[in-house]
Order: structure tokens, then sequence, then C-alpha cells
């Protein structure tokens, strides 16, 4: 069975991928360790035929792809586990869902997955992968892109800011929350958004990691 730091390893190299192409320095910062540590640790993956290297960039194999999904797969589950039965916010949960995926054997997972009546996103609206490694396409637009009047629907919050989940939970903005576009400020100022009858400011930058459809779209 990999160890934990392999696990971690192949997630995040996932995770940039969804981003374009994946170089270590951004593994690096998103494991937080060294430059030489992750030239070490990759030189493993590599000998357990879990990437491949070209040119610099990290690519995963079919078997590294399917390692991480199931990793993602445990940590997804393990943070409805904590938000929905145990009632952790969700921008807590993130830290105990990483200790948790890795301890979470295959049969404990399934039983898991059918008390939690087989959910399909995790609380922040990302998919949860199946058993056979499929993942649900989300579809949806930046915050930023709906102008003044538009009433949106959210489907998916970044996860890897606790600070900013934290903000948004205040504000009650949780994915199948309804928003209105009150004002867009011009020079890629704030949008003030109604939110159940209160009206918040959020930074384009904020915004810009809030993936929403339009209210009446499915």
């Amino acid at each position: 069975m990999p160890s934990s730091t392999i696990e971690e390893y192949v997630e995040a190299i996932y995770k940039l991928s969804e981003k374009g192409s994946v170089r270590p320095t951004p593994i690096a910062e998103m494991v937080g360790v060294s430059g030489p540590t992750v030239t070490a640790t990759l030189r493993r993956l590599q000998d357990n035929g879990l990437v491949s290297r070209k040119a610099g960039e990290v690519v995963l194999t079919k078997q590294g792809r399917t390692l991480a999904l199931d990793i993602i797969r445990r940590h997804r589950l393990a943070e409805r586990f904590l938000v929905d039965v145990l009632g952790i916010p969700w921008d807590e949960a993130h830290e105990d869902a990483c200790l948790l995926e890795h301890a979470l054997s295959p049969r404990v997972l399934t039983r898991l997955e059918e008390y939690l009546d087989n959910p399909t996103v995790c609380p922040h609206g990302h998919p949860i992968p199946t058993v056979d490694g499929d993942v649900a396409e989300v579809e949806g637009l930046s915050l930023c892109e709906f102008g003044t009047g538009s009433e949106v629907r959210i489907v998916q919050v970044s996860e890897d800011d606790e600070a900013m989940l934290a903000y948004l939970g205040s504000m009650g903005m949780f994915p199948g929350t309804t928003v209105k576009v009150c004002e867009v400020a011009p020079f890629k100022g704030p949008l003030l958004v109604d939110v159940d009858g209160a009206t918040y400011a959020l930074g384009r930058d904020v915004a810009d990691r809030i993936l929403v459809k339009s209210a009446g779209e499915r």
C-alpha cells in the first residue's frame, strides 16, 4: 500500500493538472516541502510507475491517476462525514479529512458512502469520484462573469483557503445558495451581492473563485 506521502503527492499533482501543466515548484508549494525533497520524491514516484517526466513536466500515469482519484474520493467522502454528521464547519474539515483519507479501507469507505446516501459532491461542491474512477464534469462560470441584476446559484467554491471559506460561510454562501448581484463596481472593483436579504461586498479575487450558474439553470 502506498505511503501517505506518496498519496499526498499524486493527489497534489492531479489537482494541479486540472489547471494546466505541472512543474515541480508548484508541487513543492502545495505539499509544503523544499525543492530537493520534491525532486527525490518525484524520482520515487517515477520508479513506482506513478508519474512520467518529460521536458520538466510531471504527468500522472494511468496507475498514478487511478491512485489520485481514489485518494480524492476518500478525502471528499471524509469531508462530507465531518461536515454533515459531526457538524464540523466546512472551513475546518479539510485538515481532518487529510488525516482520515489515508486510514479509510475500501470496506469502510463503501459503508461510509452508503451511510451518507451516496453523495455526489463534497461540501464545497467538488465532484466525488466513483469507485470506478469516473468524475462528473462541473459546469458553471465565475461569479465575476455576471452583471448587475443577475440571479445565480452557487455550484462550487475553491476549497484551498480556509479563511475565505470561513468568510463565505459567515454570509451563508454555500453550494446551492441563490445570490443576486446588486452592483458591480467599475475598474475591477468589488461586487455587491444579496444573500437571503443581506448585502455583502465581495472582492474580485474572491468572486472569481466561486463557480455559479444562472438561478433558473439546472
